[in-house]
């Protein structure tokens, strides 16, 4: 029986932190299934015993980082929770300070003391290099031998015994510098995923026996009764009881627009209400809400690599020993096969080594990668991983399914047609027997009645017929709402009537024929309309090359009518087993495929596409099926999530030019004798810090690049 343990891991700023982590924990016995994600410093792992925990975390300790166990269940942190404090009160920031002091009081003692320096230099620099040189040695025992503390501590040294020890002291300073500038922006990357969780109220306001108390917003339970005042943030995810308020969902979905929302429809925790005061039910558990489950799903994507970031991870495998054979022979073969001064190149070695600290290039994907998945959690574009990630930009045909992704799910009354009387006199009866029914239709039929301000009063005797209608009896009238087939089993129809049924028919809209006293008397026709955004989403896919295609199980008269007015081809009468194989017809074709969907009906289709993307509300399904969800069922979040792929490539492009291109020009540079130590160490120091730099603007990635 083995264990499943997770930890909260402190100063782990980098790929190379993770991978000198990852290969001494291999070494333990019983230790299996390791995953760190370096952005959240989170370690997991399974154990075979539990007293195995306590060796893991001595480990990890040796090897210089802070370790703490953290709940599997443990809800994501406030982001005031996790603030790790001032730069200057970490231990990275406290050694630095120390070791800046100890190099400028070095400084003022050399002028006092001549014949001195080299002392106190020396002193001034193992104060930085003690702690440097114990992780290096803490991981070479752990089989990792091969680290940039090893490099930095390889080169310190050697430029000690060549004299240089003013410049060692300074490079030091310099690496200590570089890795408190790294973990500041790492520990903003985190704060940036975390801070969703701060949109979220710690107190709510329950009814209990008849009175509002105020409690933890973590402590609320499924079934619970919230009160949410006017300005207060919404403390769960629930179904408003009663109450009508807008609600500004833009700290969670970016929506500019406040959203009218009453009885009956879904509140979700962190958004605004803003004027009207609102009875809750709780919905989802504090560990549950749909901002707690995207930041836990957004921490445990980034554990997916993306195949660039698995081949950089190779690559500086081979990487590190590669510059210490460079920087070895820099060194030896011009003094042994061209009688050079052995001074000049062992220092020139030295500083080979400090340029290719492999830091930079390690952390340029990675961090690239989490500032986006980050950046699309924030906009309700939740994708599952680097790999996921990557291949997005590449998609060129995207298949959506129709009912509830390209329309709304919800059918809607479009036309009432009086043939007798008025079309309010329609719409009273029609509603009067669709009242109690919970049938799509007519709860559609009922809410444009309300909508029109008709009371709806309830017919008597109401009896579904099975696949034809509904009857009944309303004002001592007989009343029949059914489709056009079975009501002129009852009664005639109208030329004029059969007409117009014909003409809506062919709009892709479902007609049904009221009688009273067995007469014709109207006509209902509903239809679920397209999504607002429909349309221009489409358009914005054709705009970037991208070929949409819609599938649905409809017939091909309904289908035709929605495809043409959002101007898509459309397939239909399609089973799962269809849509699937259209999938697979498209792939063979040599389009990379995207399909979205509900996630349920659509799950075997969802699974051939090459990215899956489920289309939801925040829903069970849009978060845990699929490679990715649009959480906030808007079309044109497709366009965004493939952009927002683009954007991530192309950054993560930029991020390795960069690294490499700082670390070719000073290699040169310092083979010609023109930089030495310490602008060596700036190469590796200020290319990470750039990198990473580069990898948060994608932090405010607006959905149009």
């Amino acid at each position: 029986m083995s264990d499943r343990l997770r930890y909260r891991v402190e100063g782990m700023d980098c790929g190379s932190c993770a991978r000198k982590i990852e290969t001494a924990l291999t070494r333990v016995p019983g230790v299996s299934d390791i995953s760190i994600t370096t952005t959240t410093e989170t370690l997991r792992l399974r154990v075979a015993e539990a007293s195995t925990g306590e060796q893991v975390e001595k480990v990890v300790r040796d090897l210089g980082y802070g370790i703490s166990p953290i709940s599997e269940e443990a809800r994501p942190p406030h982001a005031n929770e996790v603030d790790d404090g001032p730069w200057w009160r970490s231990p990275k920031g406290r050694l630095t300070l120390f070791c800046g002091l100890a190099l400028a009081a070095a400084w003022g003692l050399a002028a006092l003391l001549p014949g001195y320096e080299a002392w106190l230099y020396t002193a001034a620099m193992a104060i930085g290099l003690v702690p440097i040189a114990r992780r290096a040695a803490s991981a070479a025992l752990a089989g990792a031998p091969f680290t940039i503390e090893a490099l930095m501590t390889i080169a310190a040294v050697g430029a000690v015994i060549i004299g240089e020890t003013e410049e060692a002291a300074i490079v030091v300073l310099l690496f200590l510098v570089g890795e408190l500038l790294e973990g500041v922006a790492a520990g903003r990357a985190r704060a940036s995923i975390r801070s969703l969780t701060s949109l979220v109220p710690k107190t709510a306001f329950i009814e209990r026996n008849g009175t509002l108390e105020e409690v933890a917003a973590e402590s609320l339970a499924v079934g619970d009764v919230i009160a949410v005042r006017p300005g207060d943030r919404v403390p769960a995810d629930g179904v408003i009881v009663s109450g009508e308020s807008a609600i500004d969902e833009a700290p969670v979905t970016g929506e500019s627009t406040p959203k009218r929302k009453g009885e009956g429809e879904t509140v979700f925790a962190g958004t605004i209400n803003t004027d009207g005061t609102l009875r809750v039910r709780v919905t989802a558990e504090a560990q549950d809400n749909t901002i707690a489950r995207v930041v836990r799903l957004v921490e445990e994507a980034q554990e997916a690599k993306a195949p660039t970031e698995r081949f950089i991870d190779r690559f500086s495998r081979y990487y590190t020993p590669a510059v210490l054979v460079v920087g070895a022979l820099v060194a030896i073969l011009p003094p042994l096969l061209a009688g050079e001064p052995w001074g000049e190149w062992v220092y020139k070695g030295l500083a080979v080594l400090l340029i290719g600290c492999p830091c930079a290039l390690v952390i340029s994907t990675p961090a690239a990668i989490a500032a986006g998945l980050a950046a699309g959690a924030r906009r309700g574009l939740l994708i599952k991983g680097g790999a996921v990630l990557e291949i997005l930009g590449k998609v060129t045909a995207v298949a959506l399914d129709k009912t509830g992704t390209l329309t709304e799910g919800k059918p809607k009354v479009t036309d009432v047609v009086a043939l007798q009387g008025t079309e309010r006199e329609v719409l009273e009866d029609a509603a009067a027997l669709d009242a109690t029914s919970s049938h799509p239709i007519a709860k559609a039929i009922v809410a444009r009645a309300q909508a029109e301000g008709i009371e709806v009063a309830p017919a008597v005797g109401v009896m579904a017929l099975g696949g034809k209608g509904v009857k009944g009896r309303f004002r001592r009238r007989g009343l029949y709402l059914g489709s056009p087939k079975a009501a002129a089993d009852i009664a005639p129809l109208p030329a004029e009537a059969a007409a117009r049924i014909s003409a809506l028919q062919e709009e892709g809209k479902t007609v049904s024929v009221l009688l009273v006293n067995d007469a014709p008397v109207g006509l209902i026709a509903v239809r679920d309309e397209p999504r607002e955004d429909a349309m221009e989403g489409l358009k914005a896919l054709k705009a970037r090359g991208i070929m949409p295609i819609m599938l649905t199980g409809d017939n091909a008269r309904t289908a035709a009518a929605i495809a043409r007015s959002l101007g898509v081809e459309p397939r239909a009468d399609l089973l799962p087993q269809d849509k699937l194989r259209i999938v697979n017809e498209l792939k063979a074709q040599g389009q990379v495929v995207a399909k979205v969907g509900d996630g349920i009906n659509d799950a075997p289709a969802l699974a051939a596409a090459d990215v899956g993307i489920a289309m939801g509300g925040g829903t069970d399904v849009a978060l845990e099926t699929a490679d990715g969800a649009v959480l906030h069922g808007r079309v044109l979040d497709i366009g965004r999530m493939i952009a927002l792929s683009k954007a991530t490539m192309g950054n993560i492009r930029q991020n390795i030019v960069v690294a490499l291109g700082l670390k070719a020009v000073f290699l040169v540079t310092t083979i010609l004798g023109i930089t030495g130590l310490w602008p060596a160490i700036l190469a590796d120091t200020g290319a990470t810090v750039l990198v990473t730099a580069n990898a948060m603007r994608l932090l405010r990635f607006r959905g149009n690049a």
